[in-house]
């Protein structure tokens, strides 16, 4: 069994700042990559940044220079520092893992519950 929580999602203005956590807990093996999306309201699902186990990053284009993804081996933890906010990065952002478990030989994705970021005056 697997979890992902996240947490640090909220209300901030535009032009503000919010850091979410997503911890993975549970029968871990290892943890290849570690990633964030989100979904606004009526919208799919889209990739925010992921970042692998020796740390290379990846981020969306509409996220570059004011988002960064970052992540604590040891803890299983990855990081969403996001500055600069703007109403249209209001979502629920959600936290994915592509892990292997003890009990398996291969990996396989889990994905968190999702934290409400909403950015408006």
């Amino acid at each position: 069994q697997v979890q992902l929580v996240e947490s640090g999602g909220g209300l901030v203005q535009p032009g503000g700042s919010l850091r979410l956590s997503c911890a993975a807990s549970g029968s871990i093996f290892s943890i290849n990559l570690m990633g964030w999306y989100r979904q606004a309201p009526g919208k799919e699902r889209e990739l925010v940044a992921l970042i692998s186990s020796g740390g290379i990053e990846e981020h969306a284009d509409s996220v570059k220079g004011r988002f960064t993804i970052s992540r604590d081996n040891a803890q299983n933890t990855v990081y969403l520092q996001m500055s600069s906010l703007k109403p249209e990065d209001t979502a629920v952002y959600y936290c994915h893992a592509y892990l292997r478990l003890k009990s398996s030989s291969g990996y396989s994705g889990y994905w968190g519950q999702g934290t409400q970021v909403t950015v408006s005056s």
